[in-house]
């Protein structure tokens, strides 16, 4: 179904994969597109208690591991999402972070993150998620982004309040987890309305 904009698209179609997927770096961190030999630690990822807890689909081989990254590169052609492996230096990996629904016209995308075990509590969400964020609201020319989780992860609303993401409010009953349903805190980032609270954003 076509259909016509009666106002000019935030992020011209085409604009995103004019270049290659974008590697960012910030303290010590690099984010990088998942290659083939990351399957091992994303699939042994989801078989970490926290992190399956708050994600409902995980890949049940180390083949469909590598199935989700050759969706992840057709996403990003098709200007549909953008993941990253969070990875030391450019080689150990740490965790995930992703851009997901990415509205073009609206310039609106989703944030979504995990950390494994041995990485947790040094920073490596707050500072993968504000990489990521600056990229989005900056060159790529996003104006809005969103984050959810749900309001029992204690832990991701801290990392969401580090990385500027001000808390808007509670989806009542909005997201399915292995133990029903949970309410969710909705956070945002918007270019040009950053939290009063950190005026050198």
């Amino acid at each position: 179904m076509t259909h016509v904009l009666s106002t000019q698209s935030a992020i011209s179609a085409g604009s995103l994969v004019a270049a290659p997927h974008p590697v960012l770096r910030a303290s010590g961190l690099v984010l990088r597109p998942w290659d083939t030999a990351d399957a091992p630690v994303f699939l042994d990822a989801y078989r970490d208690p926290e992190i399956r807890r708050w994600h409902t689909r995980s890949p049940a081989s180390e083949e469909q591991a590598r199935e989700w990254f050759a969706g992840y590169r057709q996403d990003w052609a098709q200007e549909k999402a953008a993941n990253w492996a969070v990875t030391r230096d450019g080689g150990e990996v740490l965790g995930r972070i992703a851009l997901r629904g990415m509205n073009l016209d609206d310039g609106v995308a989703e944030c979504a993150y995990w950390v494994l075990p041995a990485a947790r509590r040094s920073g490596v969400a707050s500072g993968a998620l504000t990489a990521v964020s600056d990229w989005a609201l900056g060159e790529a020319g996003f104006h809005r982004l969103e984050l959810d989780h749900s309001t029992r992860n204690e832990i991701s609303c801290r990392v969401a309040a580090r990385a500027r993401f001000v808390l808007e409010g509670t989806k009542r009953s909005s997201a399915v987890h292995a133990d029903g349903r949970h309410d969710m805190h909705l956070h945002a980032r918007v270019r040009d309305h950053e939290d009063p609270a950190h005026p050198e954003s």
